[in-house]
Formats: structure tokens, sequence, C-alpha cells
């Protein structure tokens, strides 16, 4: 057997592995939050890849060796079979990882759950599903904060935004944005609604909005010139205001009309700071989704009408039942999922992309 040349991009990538070891080392690079999480991010995603290729290289030598040595002694000859077998798993996990996958994968992400047609039980769906990520986010270990919320009447949310965030530097397999990425489209529940006394079992739907977080200027500049920022405060009976220091902060950005809105914090510096937070969000994803207009086909893209018609699962109470019709997973298990045990349905959408993602490569 020939000893494949290493790819002249591998080697690149060892060379970037290195500078990206000696630029951590450095405390200074530290100073700089943002910028040390995102080199954290490029080590640990590179890590992998250069770990598997030390070890085919290994697998190589010990296999070139007891072939030269079975040549001589018999005995030796027992130990090629496996050897060749750990050849070609590295190998073929090696490929994987040089496969080309999201960029985005180890970001953090800004999940939206909006309540739609349904009206008040949408509402209390939008507050069930809030709570299933924030369950999974606890399973994960990863942190989770909400940015905006305006609940219902019943205790459901009629919109709400939260950030989701990995500890340290995940490799991109295990990024939030590569597991939460396939929430985005329309939930379709069908249970009966508390508001029913009927007991007949109605159907609505909630929409699920996922970005990854922008991290500051680096991904996305907003000039300040672009924004109109309104200010509001809570008011009372007769429209006056009841608190001057919990004010509301709503930013239009003109250039594309996106509005948000928040006022969860006390003072108006920090809503408008979590507002921006979620526009750069808003506009990073608006910018892949005109980057990735071309090749749409090739990409899931997220439903943004909260229509039962345009539906990415559906979630069936009765039967215990949760249905993902992008890959036509089902299980008998929304008790568990609902608690936060979202691996499974998850790792379906893993497995698909993963193949296409594969099938790409190899074109």
């Amino acid at each position: 057997m020939t000893q494949s040349p290493v790819p002249a991009s591998l080697g690149q990538l060892r060379d970037e592995y290195a500078e990206l070891q000696q630029a951590l080392a450095d405390p200074g690079v530290h100073a700089d939050q943002a910028t040390a999480r995102r080199l954290g991010r490029r080590y640990a995603a590179l890590t992998p890849v250069v770990g598997t290729a030390q070890a085919l290289e290994t697998a190589r030598a010990d296999l070139a060796t007891a072939r030269e040595l079975a040549a001589e002694d018999p005995d030796f000859a027992d130990e090629v079979p496996a050897l060749e077998g750990e050849v070609d798993r590295l190998s073929g996990a090696l490929a994987e990882l040089l496969a080309p996958r999201d960029p985005d994968d180890a970001k953090d992400v800004l999940v939206e759950v909006k309540a739609g047609e349904g009206g008040e039980e949408s509402a209390l769906f939008a507050g069930d599903l809030l709570r299933m990520y924030l369950r999974y986010a606890e399973r994960r270990g990863w942190k989770t904060e909400v940015l905006s919320a305006q609940p219902s009447d019943l205790g459901g949310y009629k919109d709400v935004t939260v950030a989701v965030k990995a500890p340290g530097s995940p490799a991109p397999a295990d990024g939030v944005w590569a597991r939460l990425k396939f929430e985005g489209g329309v939930h379709r529940v069908q249970r009966v609604p508390v508001t029913e006394s009927q007991g007949r079992i109605h159907t609505s739907a909630v929409g699920v909005f996922v970005a990854p977080e922008a991290e500051g200027d680096v991904d996305v500049t907003i000039d300040p010139n672009d924004l109109r920022i309104d200010v509001f405060r809570s008011s009372g009976p007769g429209g006056q205001s009841v608190n001057t220091t919990d004010s509301a902060v709503r930013i239009t950005h003109l250039p594309t009309g996106i509005v948000v809105s928040c006022q969860n914090e006390k003072s108006q510096l920090q809503n408008k700071e979590q507002a921006l937070r979620i526009l750069r969000a808003r506009l990073l994803a608006a910018a892949r989704d005109a980057a990735d207009a071309a090749a749409a086909d090739a990409r899931r893209s997220q439903v943004r009408t909260v229509d039962r018609s345009e539906r990415v699962r559906t979630y069936n109470y009765p039967e215990n039942r949760i249905a993902d019709h992008r890959v036509g997973y089902k299980a008998h298990n929304l008790d568990s999922v609902l608690a936060g045990d979202l691996d499974g349905v998850l790792d379906a959408l893993t497995e698909a992309e993963r193949n296409e993602r594969l099938a790409g490569a190899t074109r």
C-alpha cells in the first residue's frame, strides 16, 4: 500500500494550530475577551484535526513496520489486519473532520420563541418550548439569559428571546449553534388546551427563530446613524409614569427595518445593550441568508411565518409523540423531550446534515 502524502491544506492547518497555541499563551491576548474567545474556538476546532492526523501517521508507520517484520517473522502477520482497520478508521475520521462545515457551529446563539396561531394556547406552548430549551441547556452545562420577554395573561409568552452560551471554547461539533440551529421554524402542538371546556384537541403553532450571536464589531458593524432609538416607560392609569427607572428601549435599524424592543432590565442603558445584542444577531442572520441564497436548497431554511402549514415539528400530547418532518423522525417520548431530552431528535438532524456535508465534500 502506497502511503498517501499529507495534503497541503492539512499542513497549513498544522501551522495555524501552532500559531494559535503561541497566541493563546500570550497573556496580552486575553486582555481582549472577544479576541481570546474567537481564537480559543478556532483552536478547539483544530485540536481534533491535528490529533487525528498525528494518530493516523502513527498508525500508518506501525502498519508499515508490521508488514516489514511479517516478511521476516510470520508471527507479526497477525497484527497487520488490526492495524489496517485502524488506518481505515482514522482515515475516515480525518476526512470527516476536514469536510467543510458550518463556520458558525461553535458560536453561542439567541433563541426567539414567538406565539402564533392559537391565541392564548399558542402563548402557553411558547412557554413550554422556552422551558424545554432552558432544561436542555442545563443538561449540556450551558448558561442561559432571558434578554426580552412579553408574558401572556395565563403565564405563557407572546414573545421571548433567550441567549444560550457554552462555557469555554467548545469544539464546533459541541457548539450551541451546532445543536440548536435545527430548532428554527414552525413548531405545531396538538393537545387539549387548558382553556378548552369541551375536551377537544386543538392545533396551534409557535415560531422559533435561532441565530448565532454576533461577536460585537468582529461579525457585525452597526453605524449609529442607522439607528432610531426610542425610550418608553411603563405607565399606570391615565398614562402616568409609575417607575422612572424601569425604562424600555426600542431600536429600529433604518436600512433593514428590523425593530427590537427590550424592557426586562431596570436601566435604560442595560435595555439598550440587550436590544443591540439581539439586533446584531438578527443582522448577522440576515447577512447569512443573503450569502446563502444561491445555495438555499442545500441548507435548511428557517420558517419566518408562524403558519401551521409550514411546520418543522409536531408535538402530539394525546399520543405522547414528537415528529420532525424534515428527517422523518418520530418518537413516543414527548414528556421526556419537553423535560429537556432533545438529543434524540437533534442527533437525527445532525446526522442528516453530516451526510449532506460528506456527500458535498466528495462531489
